[in-house]
């Protein structure tokens, strides 16, 4: 996964458990606005999440830091 995807994870995970507590839960489309003007990152997006990792549709944003911060 490239680094700004990553960076860009990481800070909307921060950004949600912040404002919503450490059992927030994302989806992959949290990292993305409601326009689809960067297709090819939210496909890098999804087949990380849905066919590298088979995570559900929603998962803790701390789970999904400490995999990103693992480099998973």
């Amino acid at each position: 996964m490239r680094g700004s995807l990553r960076s860009r994870i990481i800070t909307v995970c921060n950004k949600k458990t912040s404002q919503k507590g450490d059992n927030v839960a994302v989806s992959f489309y949290a990292f993305f606005a409601n326009k689809n003007n960067e297709p090819e990152l939210l496909m890098e997006a999804a087949t990380w999440w849905i066919e590298t990792h088979r995570l559900d549709h929603f998962e803790k944003a701390h789970k999904i830091i400490n995999m990103v911060d693992q480099g998973l």
